[in-house]
């Protein structure tokens, strides 16, 4: 005996997309038009850029509506003055449900160029995936947007995206989805050169005139050709004899990398947590860090004998496994998994902490570290970090707007 299976019925849906200038009283316009019907609001994308409105919505509605919904949704389109266009079919209920394994692009750019965007929309493509949504997180100092991607891996994507970066001189970051993505974190700074513009320990060494032999071992060390516990060995012995008043006026020369204040002020507006760990020295930045309001942080520290640097430091030292201690640590003090941890660093000497955070951001950093993040920034701006984390500028500036009248 044979079995006759009825074809599925899927439900009747109408897809709406109305263009023009924008105005108020043009969505409720709208919506007042499909009222008398009975409809089903099933999405909506509304968005305006440069005074031009753009709505899609997406509907069920009985077929036998249709002619009458387009007829009167022809007259408000003449009396609003826009552009109004609507299809009707079955679509499958299963198509318009929230999707899974969503995966966010980030990419900036100073500026961002149409081949750019061409290029990161075509490896998107060609590792299977769907651009399901592109909006701007910033448009100064640096243009930053964001992909909602669907239908392919993380890693596929990240791995095809990783030579459009080099080609086409863009920062680019894959992030899963989530809810994970937006709970609370551990931020992890490196200090120099990521937090910081300097070097410290060169700044010491031009007071001891001392500065191309220290830089040249430091080069070797944030290569990762030296083991950076002898390094600093190798480079605090050169500073034996400077009297210890220099470390004040060093403190006068450092200045914070751009964004950094924005950065720190941000993330702990929202709740999250902000430390710092360096292989540099915590007699030169700790009053940096106090002034920006950063309870956790770790790092080495000169001895000092009756005013005088010996050429040692005292306790252990912070090298590359002493940094990845410290992600753990305060990621204990807060509170929060390893998944939110977020590592940032510039040198080899980052590599381990980078490695076990749930996102390593490699910032203006050699090539092995680069490599080895999960993200790079290579902007110059460390506010950049919020993009990454799906921060717009809009939201940093409200921030700031309601901290001045409170």
């Amino acid at each position: 005996m044979s079995v006759t299976h009825e074809p599925v019925s899927h439900p009747y849906t109408g897809l709406i997309l109305l263009s023009g200038l924008d105005s108020p009283g043009i969505t409720e316009a709208l919506f007042s038009a499909l009222s008398p019907f009975a409809v089903t609001i099933l999405d909506i994308e509304q968005m305006v850029i440069r005074d031009r409105l753009i709505l899609t919505v997406l509907m069920s509605l009985n077929p036998n509506h249709a002619e009458a919904i387009e007829s009167d949704l022809n007259e408000c389109a003449t009396s609003l003055e826009v552009d109004i266009a609507i299809s009707f079919s079955h679509s499958n209920p299963e198509s318009i449900g929230a999707k899974s394994g969503i995966l966010y692009v980030t990419a900036l750019g100073n500026p961002l160029k149409p081949s750019a965007i061409a290029a990161i929309a075509g490896e998107i493509a060609e590792q299977g995936g769907n651009i399901e949504r592109i909006y701007r997180t910033a448009s100064y100092p640096i243009s930053a947007f964001e992909f909602v991607v669907s239908g392919s891996s993380q890693q596929k994507i990240r791995s095809a995206l990783a030579t459009v970066s080099v080609d086409q001189g863009v920062d680019i970051a894959v992030q899963r989805g989530g809810l994970m993505r937006w709970a609370k974190k551990l931020v992890l700074m490196d200090v120099d050169s990521t937090l910081i513009q300097q070097e410290v320990i060169e700044l010491l060494a031009a007071k001891a005139g001392v500065e191309d032999q220290v830089r040249a071992i430091t080069g070797a060390a944030m290569r990762g050709e030296l083991d950076f516990a002898q390094s600093l060995e190798a480079r605090v012995s050169l500073l034996k004899g400077l009297p210890a008043s220099v470390i004040e006026e060093v403190r006068e020369e450092i200045s914070l990398t751009p964004g950094a204040r924005t950065l720190v002020r941000t993330l702990q507006r929202l709740g999250h947590t902000v430390a710092v760990v360096t292989g540099g020295f915590i007699e030169v930045i700790e009053p940096l860090l106090k002034e920006l309001g950063i309870d956790h942080y770790r790092a080495n520290s000169l001895e000092i004998v009756d005013g005088v640097l010996t050429g040692k430091t005292t306790g252990e030292v912070v090298d590359r496994q002493g940094k990845a201690t410290a992600l753990r640590d305060f990621a204990a003090l807060a509170g929060v998994s390893m998944e939110q941890t977020i590592a940032i660093g510039d040198g080899a000497n980052d590599l381990d902490m980078i490695a076990a955070a749930g996102l390593g951001i490699a910032f203006n950093a050699k090539p092995a570290v680069r490599a080895a993040a999960d993200s790079a920034l290579n902007q110059p701006y460390l506010d950049g970090v919020l993009y990454l984390m799906g921060i717009a500028r809009e939201d940093v500036e409200e921030a700031d707007d309601q901290s001045r009248q409170a």
